[in-house]
């Protein structure tokens, strides 16, 4: 359904490669990145500038929405419909949930409505009947805004992200969330109280946890360490540039 991200997996290795070391510096935007880099590509640490996108809470959304509590316990996952985003582990969770253990008294409000492209149109195929599944289409920053503060956890399960924005907006509210046990969920979530982390491939494992949550059982949630970051450095634009062109003013 997505045979361009298939290719761009396969070759993405060999492409990076070509010219690389022709550049003053390489920028990414997480620790475990710059790790891989530097073993892949034979980099030093120093021509790797780690640029980290801003953690601060959007103000202009954060402080024009109001909370709510839903009548059930209600989980979003806030992607485009692509394959890699895998939103169907989301599916086969809710499934466990509603058609094997008759657990309904949940919502799970998923930000594409099914006509997207193939993979959006298989996903509603497969689940669209489930009455747990909210199929409720892409969202305004502000209407989003709205959604998070009016649910109780975040979902994410993407298989591939270089950092994973939802994560660092959710974060705001202080809320459970449910995040794919791969390094940049750790990363980005670094610091953050209340997450567990599931294995992306397993449907059954991210149902436990969601039940347990529906259940008002929050005691396997984890704060997630910090993890050590290694310069240069970034956090802002404007450091950024200075970075890049210190050896022009020198």
């Amino acid at each position: 359904m997505a045979p361009k991200i298939v290719l761009f997996a396969l070759f993405s290795k060999l492409i990076y490669r070509i010219g690389i070391h022709k550049n003053s510096y390489v920028i990414v935007q997480q620790q475990w990145l710059k790790d891989a880099f530097k073993r892949m590509f034979a980099l030093s640490k120093e021509q790797i500038i780690l640029a980290l996108p801003n953690k601060k809470p959007d103000a202009t959304y954060f402080e024009t929405v109001t909370e709510r509590k839903a009548a059930v316990y209600s989980f979003i996952y806030a992607a485009t419909a692509d394959s890699h985003k895998n939103f169907e582990l989301i599916c086969r969770a809710a499934e466990i949930l509603e058609r094997k253990e008759g657990q309904v008294n949940f919502k799970v409000y998923i930000t594409f409505v099914g006509n997207e492209n193939t993979y959006a149109k298989w996903i509603y195929d497969q689940w669209g009947t489930l009455k747990t599944l909210s199929f409720i289409g892409f969202q305004s920053r502000q209407s989003l805004y709205t959604y998070y503060a009016q649910s109780d956890c975040l979902l994410f399960p993407s298989k591939v992200e270089t950092w994973g924005l939802p994560i660092t907006e959710f974060a705001a509210f202080g809320k459970p969330m449910l995040l794919a046990d791969l390094p940049y969920a750790h990363e980005t979530a670094a610091g953050l109280q209340q997450v567990a982390f599931f294995d992306p491939d397993k449907a059954e494992q991210l149902a436990a946890q969601m039940r347990q949550l529906i259940e008002n059982d929050e005691s396997f949630l984890q704060r997630v360490p910090d993890r050590e970051l290694e310069g240069p450095l970034s956090h802002h634009w404007k450091e950024l540039f200075e970075i890049l062109l210190k050896d022009d003013k020198n």
